[in-house]
């Protein structure tokens, strides 16, 4: 049941790694709608990953209680390690990518307000920005 649970978990950290990737692909092309059509998918996969990330650590913990004096390689079958390692590899490169797609998203973030500041501008009144300015572009003469 333990690998049963490993497995899948896998092949969400593998669907999330592959959308991930889709996703730093498309800010790089400015396709947003693409990205945002997937975060439907994305939610879903990462609920599957935390239940079944939750059957682990119980079927663990259950061994661990039965077996109080084994430590975890004794507790778990060579292919059950192997697979929390795989498992392991899987999160430290979807956390990875997850850093690049978040520096990318912050770059696209920082042009378009700065994009709409040159446009609207706005004038710095603590931390609240108000429109104090006439806005060049939208300016009307009679």
């Amino acid at each position: 049941m333990l690998d049963d649970y490993l497995d899948k978990a896998i092949g969400d950290l593998d669907r999330l790694i592959d959308l991930t990737r889709h996703d730093i692909e498309d800010i790089k092309r400015a396709n947003h709608p693409a990205m945002f059509q997937r975060i439907e998918t994305k939610e879903s996969t990462m609920q599957s990953f935390e239940t079944y990330k939750s059957l682990i650590d119980r079927t663990i913990a259950r061994r661990a209680e039965a077996h109080p004096d084994s430590d975890l390689e004794a507790l778990l079958s060579p292919g059950s390690r192997e697979r929390l390692d795989r498992m392991r590899e899987k999160l430290e490169e979807l956390h990875a990518l997850n850093r690049r797609f978040a520096r990318l998203v912050i770059a696209v973030g920082e042009f378009y307000d700065s994009l709409f500041s040159q446009i609207v501008p706005t004038e710095s009144d603590g931390y609240h920005k108000k429109s104090a300015k006439a806005a060049s572009l939208i300016e009307v003469r009679a």
